[in-house]
């Protein structure tokens, strides 16, 4: 027993000894990332601004030291947030040393609210009198829609550009369900037709509610591209129509003779025009920096420290009670962040930036009244972003005024219920049996071992009916709208943004700059103020402690996965999707 004591502890102190070193080791590779990202970066000038999109765009950019990082080139590629990417390129607008934009892209991963907030910017960008120049061996639509704006747009001879219309895949699971004897019971009360985030689990097909919807909200957003591209270059919406249906631009030739682009040449060739407009000798390097570097060069013109500060706090995922993780939104978590903006002092105006497909309805209306007792005390504005819909338009109705993208989803006033029903799956696939012994009649409500008696069914049902109601009179009351008008463009229905706008839905048409300047302007703050963001990022080691266990993970599935990760997304939220529930009205795929 002695020996077998002296090995269990030497085995222990071994262990402890083994996590001491890895956390020592990864310190103090996070310890050099962190101190190279923070390093300053000076350029000369005549620079070229070199923005290439490798890594996926949300909202805020990540300060997890780990975040990209390939421990096999020990290099960051870690992701830059909106948030950066814009205020990159308007210090790059005003940075005498910065030539122009090189675009060296084949695709924008990104949503199209925020490809098109960025393209927004570049149009800024482009009021300095500074280039921008675009080149691609092939485009995709998104990247070709950002690319439009361009001084110049070029490919590859042999690369083609995807100009095809918008196109939605829905994934139906309901053949798989009962195939494992797997029964959904849904609620969604007697008239939410466009709720159909529950379709996928009881039809095998699209119903003509959501196919309505669906091409509604597809016919606005590519209506409001091709006026975009048609502006710029040149090219009438009839044209691109019949280029789209025809896959014309897939030629690259067809391309250059229908003015999408300017030349077809190699990039060696596009490395030579980039010297010429810069001035560079044939035989000298071409001066250039990332987009990533570029945000370690201080901004030419020094920033002003002020004590006013206005909050944009982020809200970024599915709603979900409790604390939430990385890609979703914690009522618990977003509260204590609204909550904090609202007792600072300093702090005279919140911007919420909500990019959000919804979720538990329950959480949304806990973020909601923060919202609501924030816009008592202080102006509260809310920018949307890809996704405002459902829960993400619940927790966006108190606020003073609402700005959207043109090809943001928003809308989806409505709820359901789902609550599985597992009882053949586990007595007929794998024998197992249960018995209930209760003290009451209900006392196994709800249990989805079972499925719900009519009573029970009723019960929910009338609670559902409850909270849509509820739904429908928060957004009358807030929205200053007949409670009739908006249970008629509610019903879990889906709008653009620019639908959105004519509904009164929300107030403008902007991004998230719009909404800060809108805020000051409400706070009479001017230019004098600046910007606290919410939540309040975790310590390094507990981020540190993160990414050695879920992070990793998840960086690991979306990496093994690839383009398939949609539908592991998508089975992942039906998991969790029990109870009561303001999401988005739909699963899909939009390219």
């Amino acid at each position: 027993m002695k020996e077998f004591f002296k090995f269990m502890f030497a085995s222990f102190i071994g262990t402890l000894l083994t996590l001491l070193i890895v956390f020592i080791f990864f310190g103090m590779i996070a310890g050099i990332v962190a101190m190279a990202e923070k390093e300053e970066v000076k350029i000369d000038e005549n620079t070229i601004l070199h923005i290439k999109w490798e890594t996926p765009i949300q909202d805020r950019s990540s300060e997890n030291p780990f975040e990209g990082f390939d421990f096999m080139s020990m290099q960051s590629k870690k992701p830059m947030g909106l948030n950066d990417i814009l205020k990159n390129i308007e210090k790059a607008a005003n940075d005498p040393d910065i030539s122009g934009i090189f675009l060296d892209m084949e695709t924008i991963p990104a949503g199209s609210s925020t490809t098109e907030e960025i393209r927004n910017k570049l149009l800024e960008f482009k009021e300095s009198g500074k280039f921008i120049l675009s080149y691609a061996n092939n485009y995709d639509q998104k990247a070709y829609y950002l690319a439009s704006l361009a001084d110049e747009i070029y490919m590859n001879p042999d690369g083609f550009l995807l100009f095809k219309g918008i196109h939605i895949q829905l994934t139906f699971l309901k053949n798989l369900l009962d195939k494992l004897e797997i029964e959904m019971q849904i609620v969604r009360g007697p008239d939410n037709k466009y709720k159909s985030a529950v379709e996928p689990l009881m039809l095998d097909k699209v119903s003509e509610a959501n196919r309505e919807q669906l091409q509604t909200l597809i016919d606005s957003m590519w209506g409001k591209i091709l006026i975009a591209i048609s502006k710029s270059r040149g090219i009438s919406v009839e044209d691109l129509n019949l280029a789209a249906d025809n896959l014309d631009a897939t030629d690259a030739e067809k391309a250059l003779e229908l003015k999408f682009v300017d030349g077809l040449l190699y990039k060696d060739e596009i490395i030579a025009m980039l010297k010429e407009k810069t001035g560079t000798d044939a035989d000298d390097d071409l001066e250039s920096i990332s987009f990533g570097k570029y945000d370690n060069v201080k901004p030419a013109k020094k920033q002003k420290i002020s004590k006013k500060r206005i909050a944009v706090v982020y809200a970024q995922g599915d709603i979900v009670q409790g604390k939430g993780a990385k890609n979703s939104i914690g009522a618990e978590t977003m509260s204590k962040a609204l909550r904090k903006a609202r007792e600072d002092d300093k702090v005279k105006a919140i911007v919420l930036r909500v990019n959000s497909p919804g979720g538990d309805a329950l959480a949304s209306e806990v973020i909601r009244r923060e919202v609501e007792l924030a816009g008592k005390e202080k102006p509260v504005v809310v920018s949307m972003g890809d996704l405002a819909a459902s829960g993400g338009y619940w927790i966006s109705t108190n606020a003073d005024y609402i700005f959207a993208q043109n090809s943001t989803i928003t809308g989806s006033i409505g709820v359901f219920g789902v609550i599985p029903n597992f009882k053949d799956l586990f007595n007929n696939k794998l024998g197992v049996n249960f018995n209930d012994i209760m003290t009451n009649k209900n006392s196994d409500f709800i249990d989805v071992m079972k499925p719900m008696s009519d009573f029970q069914h009723k019960k929910l049902d009338e609670f559902i009916i409850k909270i849509y109601d509820q739904f429908v009179n928060l957004v009358a009351t807030t929205r200053d709208l007949d409670p009739d008008y908006v249970d008629g463009i509610a019903k879990g229905r889906v709008w653009s943004g620019t639908d959105a706008l004519e509904l009164g839905l929300i107030d403008e048409i902007g991004g998230l700059e719009d909404a800060i300047a809108f805020a000051s302007e409400k706070a009479e703050l001017g230019e004098d103020y600046r910007i606290r963001e919410y939540p309040i990022r975790k310590p390094f080691f507990e981020q540190l402690i993160e990414e050695l266990t879920g992070d990793t993970k998840a960086r690991m599935i979306d990496e093994e996965l690839g383009a398939f990760k949609t539908y592991y997304d998508q089975i992942q939220t039906l998991q969790k999707m029990q109870g009561v529930q303001a999401r988005l009205p739909f699963f899909y795929s939009m390219n």
